[in-house]
């Protein structure tokens, strides 16, 4: 747990998540730590797929459903079931944000698209997730963070020159930046809402959210024809900017994106002569000679503990890090003075460590209360003390497949 228990901007808002695995999930965690309430829709019987992808815990689900769901409660609920559709159309007339990622047009087979949905609460947004999003020739094609990652041009970029491409960073991190702008579209749909009323549709596509972060692809190809490819460990518009091996086999990461800055390294390797105007004093001269540049950073970090290098770069005001693994980042007190790692007790498999609250707002913090609900958690209190439902129906539900 973290933070105070303060006010949390989002206290009050009604969030009903009927996404699977991970982008739609993802968005409606961060908006749990915010304070809203968060209702997990999963189907009867199974739940989640991501309850079972990723490390297995002895309470049934993965450590990825656990950290990714957090904050939330969880009902079962059949919406392909008629009466599954009508339960889901009473929750929708209590709530502000329905989130879904089902392929486009499955909700509307079940008479429960956004049109049908405004009828009921006009003030609803509706975020939707999915591979290619709501519109256009690919709408209907099945789609996951490596698929948007490499039709997205992301994939393409990453690896080493001449080597295949490589999925980056081998995360879902499509899933993850995806859930952040639908998060961000929601925001600003719900920004409008104060103002009008009104809510809207949020449409957004794995693929994109990898598409935006590609700095100048775009316009580059567009004026001159430039088509990028894999820069491995460096990059073309800088030198020296890229990873480098020390000699202790830890590696770090420098980053000169300007003369001054190399100027502070080349102070920093004791080679002041390295900066003078016939060397490598500007930047172009530097990309010229990248070869040389980077063989000779090479061999300066390859003569020291990494330690002792990055004490040298940090004395020196050069940017560089530590290229971390999770032992490194278990260890490092600036994650620890942050809050970065948050220790919750879960009463079935207790102590698990999961990433913290992000971003940090000074008046009205987020924070982490619970992990992923057990499967159907909520059932009771959500059917019977927010809808009215009795015991009899409950189990009459629950005997046709409902719930």
């Amino acid at each position: 747990m973290t933070g105070a228990a303060a006010p949390r901007p989002l206290d009050g808002l009604v969030v009903l998540d009927c996404s699977t695995f991970l982008a739609g999930p993802f968005a409606a965690s961060i908006m749990a730590e915010f304070g809203a309430e968060v209702i997990k829709i999963e189907q009867p019987g199974e739940g989640d797929p991501f309850r079972k992808f990723g490390t297995m815990t002895e309470r049934g689900d993965s450590l990825a459903f656990q950290s990714e769901n957090r904050n939330k409660a969880s009902i079962t609920l059949n919406l392909r079931r008629p009466k599954g559709a009508a339960l889901f159309k009473r929750l929708v007339a209590k709530a502000d944000v329905a989130i879904e990622n089902f392929r486009p047009g499955t909700l509307e087979k079940w008479g429960l698209g956004y049109e049908a949905l405004s009828q009921i609460n006009p003030g609803l947004v509706l975020l939707r997730i999915s591979g290619y999003g709501q519109t256009g020739p690919y709408k209907d094609r099945p789609g996951f963070a490596r698929i948007a990652h490499a039709f997205g041009g992301l994939t393409h970029l990453a690896g080493l020159p001449g080597g295949p491409p490589v999925t980056p960073g081998s995360t879902s991190l499509a899933d993850y930046m995806s859930g952040l702008f639908g998060l961000i579209g929601v925001q600003m749909a719900l920004a409008h809402r104060a103002r009008t009323g009104q809510g809207q549709m949020v449409d957004m596509a794995l693929y994109e959210a990898a598409f935006r972060v590609l700095d100048e692809l775009a316009p580059a190809y567009d004026r001159i024809g430039k088509v990028r490819g894999r820069e491995g460990i460096g990059t073309t518009n800088a030198c020296p900017h890229g990873h480098f091996e020390c000699a202790d086999g830890g590696w770090v990461a420098i980053a000169c994106t300007s003369d001054k800055m190399f100027a502070r390294l080349a102070h920093a390797m004791a080679r002041a002569d390295l900066a003078a105007p016939e060397r490598f004093q500007r930047t172009a001269q530097r990309v010229a000679a990248r070869a040389e540049v980077d063989d000779l950073v090479s061999a300066w970090t390859r003569a020291m503990p990494r330690a002792d290098v990055m004490a040298a770069c940090l004395a020196g005001d050069v940017p560089c890090g530590p290229i971390n693994t999770i032992a490194d980042i278990f260890a490092d007190p600036h994650y620890r003075a942050r809050g970065n790692l948050l220790t919750l007790v879960d009463a079935m498999i207790g102590r698990i460590v999961v990433p913290g609250v992000a971003p940090t707002l000074s008046a009205t913090p987020g924070r982490v209360t619970s992990l992923g609900p057990k499967l159907g958690a909520d059932n009771d209190r959500i059917y019977c003390d927010r809808l009215g439902l009795s015991a009899a129906e409950m189990a009459e539900l629950g005997k046709e497949g409902v719930i």
